[in-house]
């Protein structure tokens, strides 16, 4: 794949050794250098972005073989192994950059993430505790509220969950974890509120409006909330809505939600009318 950025770099190569003809070498490789600078960290950025994970975890080995010195490249490297759902392999390189003279609080809040992403929550904890408070970071909150979660140390997480929101323009992810926290405890109508909020600040998220509808149905509140949605949308939540009421108990109305999962989907719902036909074959034999 070729990127316009670096074609341009490196046209650019070619005016800087025109200008260069005549000059000594050392200005001649002085000029190689500044170019080949920039065309690395001009490739770095976009495979930290734009590149398949894959693609970028290949470009990154290669580069921290070549010059593992640097500690930018170790970073880019961890956090492309992060994003290819290699949270084990990353744990290694946030602890070697953490190692480096130059590594720093920010890389032990890196190293905490893949340590959560790997499942090793006392891993996560006991790295988050070398952290000093004073490095009040939006990422670092969002683990401690994490952290706290999987402690079930329900007032802790709530301050961190808080704290992090607030440190933050778009809090929607950390709103929506909250929220399933709340959730999880049993408080239906909070985990609703915090749904709602983060939906205000992304309402392209089909998790966190699929999140809202099991809040409001923990309620017995079935009707679909009043948020965007496409038609395909709305026929996975309405099926969302009909599972939990039948659930709780409400079978009657989970057959109706069915139906009208099965009507309003663009295309066939193939759950929801197996669910259906399955809950007509259990009232016939009734």
């Amino acid at each position: 794949m070729r990127h316009p950025i670096i074609l341009v770099v490196l046209a650019g190569c070619s005016l800087v050794l025109a200008g260069c003809m005549g000059r000594d070498k050392d200005g001649v490789d002085q000029a190689l250098d500044s170019v080949n600078a920039v065309d690395a960290t001009n490739l770095s950025d976009i495979m930290l972005t734009v590149g398949d994970p894959r693609e970028a975890v290949s470009y990154f080995t290669r580069a921290t073989n070549e010059h593992p010195e640097r500690i930018d490249l170790q970073r880019g490297l961890g956090k492309s192994l992060v994003r290819a759902g290699q949270a084990e392999a990353a744990i290694g390189v946030w602890t070697r950059v953490i190692a480096m003279p130059e590594g720093g609080n920010d890389d032990k809040v890196a190293l905490a993430d893949a340590q959560i992403r790997a499942g090793k929550w006392d891993a996560a904890k006991a790295t988050l505790n070398t952290i000093p408070p004073t490095h009040e970071t939006f990422e670092r909150y969002k683990l401690e509220a994490m952290v706290a979660d999987s402690e079930k140390n329900w007032k802790k997480a709530d301050s961190f969950y808080e704290t992090a929101s607030g440190l933050t323009t778009r809090p929607s992810g950390v709103l929506n974890n909250w929220g399933f926290s709340k959730l999880t405890r049993g408080d239906a109508k909070g985990a609703e509120a915090l749904f709602s909020e983060a939906l205000s600040y992304d309402s392209t998220s089909f998790t966190t409006k699929n999140n809202l509808v099991m809040a409001r149905a923990a309620q017995h509140k079935y009707d679909l909330p009043v948020v965007d949605m496409t038609q395909t949308e709305r026929a996975k939540l309405l099926y969302t809505a009909a599972l939990s009421a039948i659930k709780q108990g409400d079978v009657t109305i989970g057959k109706g939600l069915l139906q009208d999962a099965v009507d309003t989907s663009p295309v066939y719902f193939e759950e929801a009318a197996r669910a259906l036909e399955a809950l007509d074959a259990g009232g016939k034999r009734g």
